[in-house]
């Protein structure tokens, strides 16, 4: 659908005498999109009492109105380069497009989600993400749609000659990295499907661990490593306070009975933190590396946050008004340092991307102490049925451009093990409890797209189209 809707925005644009009017399409296409494709975020009103359901309708349009201002910026800048002349607005808009869409996923703590080179994912054009990244794609995008508009409307050779560049790049994005040798882990991938709204009802905590202990069981064969979603343990694993030093170390005693010695519980989990040592001031959404012995090895801390999610902002002026995040608590979580890299003696080296960071291209990874995977939990519970696929594919996205693997555990899906070409090697659908018993995929060589500077080379290639048309333009 994507292309579609891209051609008939650009066969709309055609006819346009100003920048203005060129601006307002741009922003329609955009409320189009982002309204249609977020609708899922109207769901996860439905799972908390602290608001009104009705509230997250209302969010999706007032959040698109912003989120369409960037297409708009995009359509309007390249109507002001190209005005009359179709193939130096086409290149303008494709380089306009990949600018506009860093920019939202950066500005205001950014939001990355859906850029529309996204709808490459399940083709073999993804593999260009491997060079030019995500952005990369939706340049692609625009320019195989607009090659597409001028061969339909010139009917010349020249304009068909063009669309076969474009399809030829795509198909045809470099070399690619060779995936290393020897013999990998084994993994298990437990998905519980355990409804948000039975997450939190009280007494729900020992049914939960009962469910994710018969799942873990599946895959016997040690040693091993096993993976439960984001904040599978519902009590937290972690807490500075002594009087809860007893409580924390139970739920880990009992989290980690499926595993033997020498394997790995990798668990998301709450940890709590206290300056004085009794009162709670602060949380963190985590995830804990675990042994057998129920210690914690290792513990990273998300940190990049959702809003609503996970802290309210602006919360001295909302509160007032009677609004709150969605997430169960009285306060706010706190954010961690960032990518972080943790040796597993036997499984190699992993990165953590908790939930939502997994969607923001080249910043999923410590660039200085490079990872052999990627593990993804994700509490997509809330998101109903259609924010599922699309977390999914921009999971898909991270591993082609980071060339990693990329191993996903949700409570109600969709789990899944990616390979580094961004291929999904075993899955878990929707709404289904089960486990991946596998191995786990090899990590290839280091990309194009990470060896420089990630998001340099969409940004460079954006910036080279406009100059072109800027050129073309002044002849």
């Amino acid at each position: 659908m994507m292309p579609l809707a891209l051609l008939l925005l650009v066969w709309l644009l055609d006819p346009v005498t100003k920048a203005k009017r060129a601006g307002l399409l741009g922003w329609l296409f955009g409320m189009g999109h982002f309204t249609v494709g977020l609708n899922w975020i109207a769901t996860a009103w439905t799972y908390q009492a602290a608001m009104p359901a009705w509230v997250g309708w209302a969010a999706v349009p007032i959040l698109s109105f912003y989120l369409a201002v960037y297409p708009a910026i995009a359509t309007a800048l390249a109507w002001k380069l190209g005005r009359e002349k179709p193939l130096i607005t086409l290149l303008a808009l494709a380089g306009a497009w990949v600018i506009t869409e860093w920019l939202r996923g950066t500005m205001l703590t950014g939001f990355a989600w859906n850029p529309i080179g996204a709808a490459f994912v399940d083709t073999p054009w993804r593999a260009a993400a491997s060079v030019i990244g995500t952005y990369g794609l939706s340049m692609l995008m625009v320019l195989l749609v607009g090659a597409i508009w001028l061969a339909i409307k010139r009917q010349q050779l020249s304009s068909f000659m063009m669309l076969g560049v474009v399809a030829a790049f795509a198909l045809f994005p470099g070399p690619q990295p060779a995936p290393t040798s020897g013999e990998q882990p084994r993994i298990t991938i437990v998905q519980p499907n355990i409804d948000q709204s039975d997450k939190w009802r009280p007494g729900f905590a020992a049914e939960a661990a009962r469910i994710l202990d018969e799942l873990s069981r599946t895959g016997q064969q040690s040693p091993r490593l096993l993976f439960w979603p984001e904040a599978a343990v519902v009590r937290p694993l972690d807490d500075q306070r002594p009087i809860a030093d007893f409580a924390t170390r139970f739920e880990r005693a009992r989290a980690v009975q499926p595993i033997n010695p020498g394997d790995w519980l990798v668990t998301g989990g709450i940890a709590l933190q206290s300056d004085d040592g009794q009162t709670v001031d602060a949380a963190t959404n985590s995830v804990f590396i675990l042994g057998r012995d129920a210690e914690i090895e290792a513990r990273y801390d998300k940190a990049h946050l959702l809003p609503w999610g996970e802290y309210l902002p602006m919360r001295g002026l909302l509160e007032p008004f009677g609004l709150a995040r969605l997430a169960p608590g009285a306060f706010d979580f706190s954010a961690g340092p960032g990518p972080m890299t943790y040796e597993l003696p036997g499984f190699g080296k992993m990165g953590v991307q908790i939930c939502y960071e997994i969607v923001f291209p080249g910043r999923v990874i410590d660039p200085d102490n490079r990872p052999e995977f990627i593990f993804n939990p994700s509490n997509d519970a809330w998101f109903g049925a259609w924010g599922p696929p699309q977390h999914l594919a921009q999971a898909r996205l991270r591993a082609v451009e980071e060339g990693l693997p990329i191993i996903r555990s949700t409570p109600t899906g969709i789990s899944a093990v990616i390979d580094s070409k961004g291929a999904v090697r075993g899955s878990i659908p929707w709404r289904q409890a089960g486990a991946i018993d596998t191995v786990l995929p090899a990590a290839a060589a280091t990309t194009v797209f990470a060896d420089y500077g990630r998001n340099l080379i969409p940004l460079l290639l954006a910036l080279a189209l406009m100059a072109v048309a800027l050129v073309r333009r002044a002849r």
